[in-house]
C-alpha cells in the first residue's frame, strides 16, 4: 500500500523527481494531461528516464489505452510499463498508436530520433508540466536539486491558535543571488487558500512569516493545513530549513519544532503514547497530489506485531488530526509508537493536548528500513572514544523536569545496549548508569530530575546536560542510528516540551562514514553554524548550547554569538567558551543591550558560530504566563 515512489538514497541523498510531478504550481496541469491523452485513444509510452512508474502513482492512468511501450537502454527491454512489457525505441518505427507519451521533462532531447517516428504521429510529452524557467536555479538541467529546494510546514490558525515560520536567506552565503520564496497554502481538504512569492533581499535577511498576519491579508477563514515553500534560485542548499513556532492568544500555549525533512518515508517513529490526562494528535499531513486511501496509515507500539489503521481517506495535499488514543485505547506513556506511513507524507508533528486544553506539537523521526547493525562500530572500540553520542539539556533543576527516553529509529533494531552519563556544565562527569540492551518493546523512561533529588548526581551549576550512549558490555552490535526523546516540564506550571533526534561522532579527528559531520568543510576541521530566531511579543528567548566530544579536541569552545538585523546586517558579537563535554544556558535579553535588541527588533536573529568544533543546541521561548518552548537548532 505504500506508494511506489523513489524519495531519498542513504547514497546519492533526496530525489527530485517525485518533487517535480507533485509540485503543487504543476499539479493541475499535470492532472489536464492525463485527461487529455484518455481521450487519445492508443497510447504508446517511450519512457527513457524511468519516469512513468512515479506519475503513474501521483495521476491516476487507469483511463489510459496504452497499446505499447518503448525504452532507451536494452537493459530495460521487458520492463513492465503500465501494463505493456516495453521493446526498444528502435521498434517505435511500427507504431500502431494514435499518440506517442514521452515520459520526460526535456522532450526536446529525443528530436534526434523524430525521423524514425511516423510523421503523422502526435507527440506528448511533460513540457506542459514544467515550471517556468523563471522559477529554476539551473532551467538546461530540469530535475537538479537545487530546482526544487521545497519542504512543507504545519501551519494553522484557528481557535486563537497561531503558527510562526522562521528562517534566513542562508542561500544567499553561497552565492545565490535573486532567491524568492514561492508559497502556497492549503487547507485540510488539500485545496489551495492562497499563494504568493516573497522576494528576499541580496543578503541574509531574516524571514518570518506568520499565519495570523496571512489570514489577515488573504482575508481567510480559520485553517489548519499545510504551507508549501519553495526556495527559488537557491544555491547550496535543496531544503527550506526552518523553525516553527506554535502559540495562542492567551499566552498559555507555547511550543517550537524545525523542518519536516522533506522527503517522505515508509514510517516513523518516536511518537510517544498519550497519559492519562492527556490526548495525543499525529497530524497528517499528505505530501502528494494523489489521496492516502482508507487504513495506508496505520500506528502500532514499537516492536508489536498489532497495529491499528486509520479508516479514512486523507485528499490530496490534505492534513488530518489522528487521535492516537481512538487507534491504542490502551497505550500509555512511555510507550513509544511507530507510524506507517507509505511514503505519502513529510515527517509528521504531534501535539500533546492537556486536560486544561494547552498544547505543544513536536516531530516523530524518520525509522530507517535500510539499516543493519555494523560489528565494526563495535570492533573499533576506543578509537572513536566515546563513540556516537545523544546529548541533551539538563534545564535548571530547580524550575524544570527532564526526562529521557531512548527511542528504536530502525526496523533492524531488535536491542539498544545504552547507558546515559550526566556532566555538569563545567564539563564534569557526575554520574553514569548503564541501562543494558533495551528490548525493541521498552519502556524505559529515565527520569534524570530523580536521580538529582534523590542524590545519585550532582549538578554544581544547577544545569548541564547528558549524553546516551552504546554500551558495549552485553556484546550487542548497533547501526549508529541512536535516538532518543527528550521531556521537559516546568515544575510550577506544568508546562511542557518534547523534543528528539539522533546521535552523532562529535569532536574527534578520525572518520567513519559520514561521521562527524561539519557544517563548513569536511573533517578533520570541524565547526558549528546554528541558527536562533527572536522572541517575539514579550517573550523571552534563551538557548542552551552542548560541546559534546567523543574524543579529544580542543579544551574549550571559542563561539561568537552573532546578532543580525531583519535586513541581515550585522549589529553586534559577542564571544562565550564552552568546556569540552560541557554546556552552556544562555539568555537573550541578559546577553546583549537594550540598544543592540532595539536594533534587531523581533525579526532579526541570531547565528551560534564555532569555527573550531561543532556544537549541538536547543532554541527556546519563554512566556510570560509560565509557558515555554525547546527544540534542537538547524544549522546551514
Amino acid at each position: 500500500m505504500a506508494l511506489q515512489i523513489s524519495t531519498f538514497s542513504s547514497d546519492s541523498g533526496g530525489k527530485s523527481l517525485f518533487k517535480a510531478l507533485g509540485h503543487p504550481r504543476v499539479t493541475p496541469s499535470a492532472r489536464l494531461l492525463v485527461d487529455d491523452l484518455a481521450k487519445r485513444g492508443r497510447i504508446a509510452i517511450y519512457d527513457p528516464d524511468q519516469t512513468i512508474g512515479d506519475f503513474g502513482q501521483l495521476y491516476d492512468p487507469t483511463s489510459w489505452q496504452v497499446s505499447e511501450s518503448y525504452v532507451q537502454r536494452l537493459e530495460e527491454v521487458g520492463r513492465t510499463i503500465l501494463g505493456c512489457g516495453s521493446r526498444p525505441v528502435s521498434e517505435l518505427c511500427d507504431t500502431q498508436a494514435d499518440v506517442l507519451f514521452v515520459a520526460s521533462f526535456e522532450s526536446e532531447r529525443f528530436e534526434a530520433i523524430r525521423h524514425l517516428i511516423p510523421a503523422s504521429l502526435p507527440i506528448v510529452g511533460l513540457d506542459s508540466v514544467r515550471l517556468p524557467d523563471t522559477m529554476l536555479s539551473h532551467p538546461n538541467r530540469y530535475l537538479d536539486a537545487l530546482n526544487f529546494a521545497t519542504n512543507f510546514a504545519f501551519f494553522r490558525d484557528a481557535d486563537g491558535h497561531h503558527t510562526q515560520l522562521r528562517t534566513a536567506n542562508y542561500w544567499h552565503r553561497y552565492g545565490a543571488r535573486g532567491v524568492e520564496l514561492w508559497l502556497c497554502l492549503m487547507g485540510e481538504d488539500g485545496e489551495e487558500l492562497a499563494h504568493w512569492t516573497q522576494p528576499l533581499p541580496d543578503s541574509q535577511s531574516s524571514v518570518v512569516i506568520d499565519s495570523a498576519e496571512v489570514r489577515r491579508r488573504f482575508e481567510l477563514d480559520a485553517f489548519t493545513g499545510s504551507l508549501f515553500l519553495h526556495a527559488l534560485h537557491a544555491a547550496g542548499h535543496e531544503v527550506v530549513k526552518y523553525s516553527l513556532n506554535t502559540y495562542d492568544d492567551s499566552g498559555q500555549t507555547l511550543s517550537c519544532t524545525h523542518d519536516a525533512n522533506a522527503w517522505p518515508a515508509d514510517r516513523y517513529a518516536g511518537l510517544p503514547a498519550p497519559r492519562e490526562n492527556e490526548r495525543v494528535l499525529l497530524w497528517v499531513q499528505n505530501s502528494h497530489p494523489a489521496p492516502i486511501r482508507a487504513g495506508v496509515v496505520a500506528i502500532g507500539e514499537m516492536g508489536s506485531d498489532s497495529i491499528a489503521r486509520f479508516d479514512e481517506e486523507i485528499p490530496a495535499f490534505g492534513t488530518r488530526a489522528i487521535d492516537v488514543a481512538a487507534l491504542l485505547p490502551k497505550s500509555r506513556w512511555p510507550a513509544q509508537l511507530e507510524i506507517s506511513a507509505g511514503r505519502h507524507f513529510v515527517r509528521p508533528r504531534y501535539e500533546v493536548v492537556g486536560d486544561s486544553g494547552v498544547r505543544r506539537i513536536a516531530h516523530a523521526n524518520v525509522e530507517r528500513t535500510d539499516l543493519r547493525p555494523d560489528p565494526q562500530i563495535r570492533e573499533l572500540g576506543s578509537m572513536l572514544g566515546k563513540g556516537f553520542i545523544l546529548p541533551a539539556p539538563i534545564l535548571p533543576v530547580a524550575d524544570w523536569h527532564t526526562i529521557a527516553l531512548p527511542t528504536p529509529m530502525a526496523t533492524g533494531q531488535h536491542e539498544l545496549p545504552v547507558r546515559i552519563t550526566l556532566y555538569d556544565a563545567t564539563g564534569a562527569e557526575t554520574f553514569q548508569r548503564r541501562l543494558g540492551a533495551l528490548p525493541r518493546r521498552h519502556a524505559t523512561a529515565l527520569d534524570v530530575s530523580a536521580l538529582l533529588e534523590q542524590g545519585c548526581a550532582t549538578l554544581d551549576s544547577g544545569y548541564g546536560h547528558l549524553e546516551l550512549s552504546y554500551d558495549f558490555s552485553d556484546g550487542v552490535d548497533v547501526d549508529g542510528w541512536l535516538h532518543g526523546l527528550f521531556r521537559y516540564e516546568r515544575r510550577q506550571t506544568g508546562y511542557g516540551a518534547d523534543t528528539s533526534f539522533g546521535a552523532h561522532l562529535y569532536n574527534l579527528p578520525v572518520t567513519l562514514g559520514s561521521e562527524p559531520q561539519s557544517y563548513s568543510g569536511v573533517p578533520p576541521g570541524l565547526s558549528t553554524r546554528l541558527f536562533l530566531g527572536l522572541g517575539f511579543e514579550g517573550r523571552q528567548t534563551f538557548c542552551h548550547l552542548i560541546y559534546p566530544a567523543s574524543g579529544i579536541w580542543h579544551e574549550a569552545s571559542d563561539t561568537r554569538l552573532l546578532l543580525y538585523g531583519a535586513a541581515g546586517d550585522k549589529i553586534a558579537e559577542r564571544v562565550v567558551h564552552i568546556p569540552r563535554n560541557g554546556s552552556l544556558l544562555w539568555r537573550y535579553e541578559e546577553t546583549f543591550d537594550a540598544d543592540e535588541r532595539a536594533r534587531a527588533s523581533e525579526t532579526g536573529y541570531l547565528i551560534v558560530r564555532d569555527a573550531t568544533c561543532r556544537l549541538f543546541g536547543f532554541h527556546g521561548l519563554i512566556g510570560s504566563k509560565g509557558s515555554f518552548s525547546l527544540d534542537h537548532m538547524f544549522g546551514f
